[in-house]
């Protein structure tokens, strides 16, 4: 049987059994009762309403867009400004809605149209653009692109273990997509095990470009463009090779591979496979080495040949999407600054999830005092700072100093230095206790982009041959960043294929699912290095609820003691129970130990 047949055959159970079983013996290390009276809070009533009013907007959306197959409804093609990541990209922040408790409804269909796209990429060909020739997706994968783009098309895959960890299609796809940049595919030689590089900034599972790339290679094949709305302002197809003519700076290792980190994490997930933490250190801590040698920064360019910083010519700053790459934009007709440094981030957090260890955030941080270090005066005796690094030295100077991952760095260290890093942010004003109302403004912020969302599908009437990829991207109406942020004291994963970061999540083991059950709100108000605070909430007069509190998006977090009303129970574990009587609440301490756990996929009864 294929993968396919294995996720309909899931799908007609209206998914896996297992999220809907009755619980069999399932314990946890420690049961709390909460019996207090609570008046339901107008925040708890907030997200219960956005958790279910997504789901019918979602549906919609799914229906109008994509077919009975899951095949987008647009005009099919391959290129890096609206190709298959954006197709891909329609459904983004549907797996953490099912996760945080909306209905089982989103991950069925959000399975049955992942799954139509791989299919439907899979049989769509290229004419002219050399990788695509085979298929767009070949071995069910992205053939051959960057991982800005990579990353996009699997924004929704890296978080479908936060709901769907058992099922075959996962688990299969994770351990053999791991294995293209681990040397398990002989026929894909994306990484090199001695020199511990990915050997070009664009690959896939047709393997490493290593000619200089052509604007056809990331463009994909002509088209009248006039017929489209070209969201990246193209009017014509000359414009759109125009755009990426500086782009052909691709063979060497990039600090944009480490995106493809996320793909030996996943399977690491699963069941703690040794060889695919040893792989994920082994290529870190490589670039770690290459940080310190170029003075703590790290470099875009490592030759794939001998794995010398910035090559026989020294340009560590070099290749596309590097420190020194600033292209003309062919419809403004100016130069742009188009370092994707931000995209890094993602393999220090998988670092630092998988193996505990500080020194992964630590070379984040010395990388921004690094280049802050090459800050300079300006005539009112004020500093500006850089942004960009080329033949010429820093440039792409600003006012404020460089703090990209200032918030990621924050999260993870919880240090006094890193959170003032942290520009305005009123998520972080709320957990300083300084803006009480942010829960509910934000809810119905998301609640209005919700609506606003749902109005722009329904009054769109392009027809699908006139559509490209990303033109109903903007229509997507999951809204979940409020959810994500007060739920889970979560960032919400951005566009890069990034796993979770949050301090806690829910499971309901009456209905064998993660997400929190029926009529139960979760609000975390504090953070900090030891410390958690959290109200929990049952909305129902007559019914009682149970919750699992789990401490970490992958129980990566070890929860010492949880203390409600001045009395501390000790846990010991990444998780503890929870039993909400009818309409009862309780603010909930937790003492805890950060990137204390191995990290994983598996649901509490599980382990």
């Amino acid at each position: 049987m294929n993968a396919f047949a294995v996720c309909r055959r899931a799908l007609r159970g209206l998914l896996l059994p297992a999220l809907v079983a009755p619980v069999l013996g399932a314990t946890t290390p420690a049961t709390l009762t909460v019996s207090s009276p609570m008046a339901a809070p107008e925040w708890a009533r907030l997200q219960r309403r956005l958790l279910a009013e997504q789901v019918p907007a979602c549906l919609e959306f799914a229906k109008k867009y994509y077919d009975e197959r899951g095949y987008v409804q647009c005009f099919i093609r391959w290129g890096a400004n609206d190709g298959p990541d954006d197709a891909f990209e329609n459904f983004a922040d549907w797996p953490q809605l099912h996760a945080l408790g909306a209905s089982d409804e989103i991950m069925r269909v959000f399975l049955h149209t992942w799954n139509g796209m791989i299919r439907q990429y899979s049989e769509a060909k290229t004419v002219e653009t050399p990788a695509g020739r085979d298929g767009m997706y070949f071995k069910e994968f992205s053939a051959q692109s960057d991982w800005m783009h990579h990353g996009e098309g699997l924004r929704t895959f890296n978080l479908m273990g936060l709901s769907v960890p058992t099922l075959p299609i996962y688990q299969e796809r994770a351990r053999r997509w791991a294995g293209l940049y681990m040397g398990e595919d002989p026929a894909t030689p994306n990484y090199d095990p001695q020199l511990k590089l990915i050997r070009s900034m664009i690959n896939g599972s047709k393997g490493p470009l290593l000619r200089p790339a052509t604007a056809l290679d990331w463009v994909g094949d002509p088209f009248d463009v006039s017929q489209f709305v070209a969201a990246h302002g193209e009017s014509t197809y000359a414009q759109f090779l125009q755009h990426y003519d500086p782009y052909h700076d691709v063979a060497g290792d990039h600090f944009l591979n480490l995106v493809a980190t996320t793909l030996p994490t996943n399977a690491y997930l699963l069941a703690h496979e040794p060889k695919y933490k040893q792989w994920l250190t082994d290529y870190m801590d490589a670039w770690l080495a290459r940080m310190k040698a170029n003075g703590g920064v790290i470099p875009s360019y490592v030759d794939y040949r001998d794995g010398k910083i910035g090559g026989p010519e020294n340009k560590w700053w070099g290749n596309a999407y590097g420190w020194g790459f600033s292209p003309l934009n062919p419809v403004t007709n100016r130069l742009e600054n188009r370092n994707r440094i931000p995209r890094a981030i993602v393999g220090f957090q998988n670092a630092l999830l998988v193996t505990g260890d500080k020194k992964y955030p630590d070379a984040w941080r010395a990388m921004i005092e690094a280049v802050n270090s090459h800050a300079r005066p300006t005539a009112d005796g004020r500093k500006e700072y850089p942004t960009m690094h080329g033949g010429a030295g820093w440039y792409g100077w600003q006012a404020t100093p460089w703090n990209v991952g200032a918030l990621e760095l924050w999260y993870w260290s919880q240090r006094a230095d890193d959170r003032a890093r942290v520009r305005d942010n009123d998520w972080l004003t709320y957990l300083d206790g300084k803006n009480s109302g942010f829960p509910e403004e934000a809810l119905r912020r998301d609640l209005a982009a919700l609506a606003r969302k749902t109005a722009g599908f329904r009054s769109d009437d392009s027809r699908p041959e006139r559509r490209l990829a990303d033109n109903m991207m903007s229509f997507n109406p999951a809204s979940v960043v409020a959810l994500q942020q007060l739920m889970w004291g979560a960032i919400p994963p951005g566009r890069a294929g990034e796993l979770m970061n949050s301090r806690v999540r829910y499971f309901d083991p009456e209905r064998r699912r993660a997400g929190v059950p029926d009529d139960v709100g979760a609000l975390v108000s504090e953070l900090g290095d030891t410390r958690t605070v959290l109200t929990l909430v049952n909305l129902s007069p007559t019914a009682t609820r149970t919750v699992i509190v789990q401490g970490g998006a992958y129980g990566e977090h070890r929860i010492e003691s949880v203390e409600q009303g001045g009395r501390a129970e000790k846990v010991g574990a990444p998780f503890f129970t929870v039993k909400l009587a009818p309409g009862s609440g309780a603010q909930l301490a937790l003492a805890m130990k950060r990137y204390a756990a191995a990290p994983t996929v598996k649901f509490p009864w599980d382990r």
